[in-house]
């Protein structure tokens, strides 16, 4: 699409913001791809909004009346919130079904911080901007918008595909819960390709040309602790040497000069070396030592000495939150610390438990957070990473492909604890100076947003067969 037509798009579907028009491009076109983006960013679904099981009935409608039977779009609604499961029938010749895992949630955005409407779709010096265009509502216009394309043509995928719509990844994650525990049918599947990738493709920073993408395999677990030190307190006019908030302190000195045990596995190894090819000086040297032996001291030091880098070394802990006091004239009778870890696959929040109680000493508490499991990571497998590379060489020629863990969570840890292996596989390039998923003026290239119907086209095929168009 040149950039006069998308401007003009645009500005046709943000003059008067309908959330749901009813005039829809031809299915599988960017025109069709930007007119659903502008649907799902102008829907509100942040928490406590309450709109994500009406979005959930606009997509479940837009597949019935593409064709897709009745019975193959399932809404489920679970408390305030809700996930669509469409499945697209195959013939059944090419294995179990693939899912196709996205969410329909976004964090909160204020208008007034953003200096425009986070929940209007704008276009400007070449990026597509709002709440979700990168985490992860962009990534769910392309599947969409590649499914009913591929529809409308007659494909017969060769085995069933599960397109996997959640509504609370940002919060609970009950949806997913729901889905694997109570509606297995409408999910299972031999494995999932997962949208939320947080733009796995890297651009150059100088001048932009695609450098690396990441096929995300394993990620860490998201945990959280309390710290309190109490005491008894006393007049602030007769301060004395043990006191709740210096304690406190003294603790979290302790956290933040902590270093967890080193960790790895395949996905974290293979991330290294592909990323040390593109990497220049210290940096990429230490990379290349790291992947080649994990227990080279110097090169895990230096990996963990960037903020980037450090989660896929080991787990990390981190104050976030902190309280103290009850009066300004009185000595502090307690301090309480939140402390937010995320845990590296083969670890334990048990094991974490221990090793913050042990730096921090007896006399303060240790309290844990909600319990967690620990996904294993996803094998490797050879069909999905050479499926990846052919998508990324058509979009992004000369991009290397690379496997990676992640440091955040995604409903892709509920899939793989559910023994369905899910890799993460959205297609949309930035430079990591752009990633502001939760932030402001999210926002992605226009050019990479487009390159995305290709990504997904290509991905679909390889995988689920060649195009078949009926009869």
């Amino acid at each position: 699409m040149s950039r006069r037509l998308l401007t003009a798009c645009l500005i046709l579907l943000t003059c008067t913001r309908p959330v749901f028009a009813r005039e829809v491009p031809n299915p599988g076109s960017p025109e069709a791809a930007v007119h659903l983006l502008n649907e799902l960013v102008a829907t509100d679904t942040s928490l406590g909004k309450g709109q994500v099981p009406q979005l959930v009935d606009h997509l479940a409608e837009i597949f019935r009346q593409a064709g897709f039977a009745a019975a193959d779009v399932n809404v489920v609604r679970v408390s305030d919130t809700a996930a669509l499961a469409v499945r697209y029938r195959g013939s059944g010749q090419g294995g179990r079904p693939i899912d196709l895992l996205a969410h329909l949630d976004v964090v909160a955005a204020r208008a007034e911080e953003w200096g425009r409407d986070p929940f209007e779709l704008s276009e400007k010096d070449g990026y597509l901007i709002g709440r979700g265009v990168l985490d992860v509502k962009g990534e769910v216009a392309l599947l969409v918008t590649t499914l009913l394309g591929l529809k409308a043509e007659g494909f017969i995928p060769t085995r069933d595909l599960n397109l996997v719509l959640t509504g609370d990844e940002e919060t609970t994650g009950e949806t997913a819960d729901t889905l694997v525990n109570g509606y297995r049918p409408l999910i299972d599947a031999e494995y999932a390709l997962n949208a939320d990738n947080l733009g796995g493709g890297t651009l150059d920073e100088s001048d932009g040309h695609p450098l690396l993408f990441r096929v995300q395999g394993s990620e860490k677990a998201s945990a959280r602790f309390k710290l309190t030190t109490r005491n008894s307190g006393g007049h602030s006019s007769q301060p004395r040497a043990d006191n709740a908030i210096y304690e406190m302190a003294d603790a979290l000195k302790a956290v933040e000069r902590y270093r967890f045990p080193v960790m790895w596995n395949d996905w974290t190894i293979g991330d290294f070396q592909g990323t040390a090819a593109s990497t220049s000086g210290e940096l990429g040297a230490a990379m290349k030592a790291y992947a080649a032996n994990p227990l080279d001291r110097k090169a895990s030091d230096r990996l963990s000495a960037d903020s980037t880098f450090i989660g896929r070394v080991r787990t990390t802990c981190v104050a976030t939150m902190l309280t103290a006091g009850h009066a300004v004239n009185a000595l502090p009778q307690s301090a309480n610390a939140t402390i937010s870890c995320r845990i590296f696959p083969g670890d334990s929040m048990q094991s974490v438990h221990e090793q913050l109680q042990s730096i921090v000493g007896s006399h303060v508490e240790v309290e844990d957070g909600p319990a967690i499991e620990m996904a294993p990571p996803s094998p490797l497998r050879p069909g999905v990473m050479a499926a990846v590379n052919r998508a990324i060489q058509a979009t992004h020629p000369g991009a290397r492909v690379v496997p990676t863990q992640s440091s955040y969570a995604t409903d892709g840890a509920t899939f793989r604890l559910a023994g369905i292996p899910t890799y993460g596989v959205g297609g949309l390039f930035i430079k990591e100076s752009e990633q502001f998923a939760h932030g402001l003026n999210e926002r992605i290239p226009v050019a990479s947003f487009y390159a995305g119907l290709q990504h997904w086209r290509i991905l679909i095929t390889e995988l689920a067969g060649t195009p078949t168009i009926s009869e």
